[in-house]
């Protein structure tokens, strides 16, 4: 199913968006001070893109979601997930076009994340189909953990993971792809996220 995808640096928005349309917010920590990217991201479902437009001070996109593992705490609307997800913005590589690369991500790179990040417990792709402002990111990686530490600790078991995911990710995505954005995810509805408003329908 697709969804709208809205990046920004007002993590205010962000968070009103996500909200008022029952979709899923990552923001970054308020103190952070590096140069990221972005510093918020809603995902949401909605037949107004106008209503989303206000997050999406950097870019604005329609994806597709693929979930890969899912993590066992249920869902409470309205509160921040337990963890942290580190949101990774993928250009493809030069030498491949987006579906070559966006195939590669999926059926190639996504089980061999699963085997060598020993502490992801939550995995998602946002495979973008059509960028409608801001960067021509492809997709958009969320790699989520119980905690930091475990991110910082358990990202990769050892030297070889580490080696077979670079040399992986050297092959289908662009080295010029931004740093990745440590967020607090909040579920505003359910997820992946569906539209806030119901419609009447014939019953029959």
């Amino acid at each position: 199913m697709q969804e709208l995808i809205a990046i920004g640096n007002d993590r205010d928005a962000a968070q009103q968006v996500a909200r008022d349309l029952g979709g899923i917010s990552y923001l970054s920590d308020a103190d952070e001070t590096r140069e990221l990217p972005f510093h918020a991201l809603v995902r949401a479902m909605t037949d107004d893109v106008s209503l989303v437009e206000r997050a999406a001070g950097v870019g604005l996109y329609v994806g597709f979601c693929r979930t890969i593992r899912e993590r066992p705490d249920p869902v409470v609307p309205g509160e921040s997930s337990r963890g942290v997800t580190a949101v990774f913005p993928m250009l493809h590589h030069v030498d491949l076009d987006h579906r070559q690369s966006d195939h590669h991500w999926r059926d190639t790179h996504a089980p061999l994340a699963l085997r060598h990040h020993p502490g992801m417990w939550d995995y998602s792709q946002l495979s973008v189909v059509h960028t409608i402002h801001g960067p021509e990111f492809d997709g958009f990686a969320l790699c989520a953990f119980a905690s930091m530490q475990d991110m910082k600790e358990r990202f990769f078991g050892d030297d070889h993971d580490r080696e077979v995911i670079y040399a992986d990710v050297a092959s289908f995505a662009n080295p010029k792809s931004p740093r990745r954005v440590v967020a607090t995810e909040t579920i505003y509805g359910q997820r992946p996220p569906v539209p806030a408003v119901t419609w009447p329908h014939d019953e029959g």
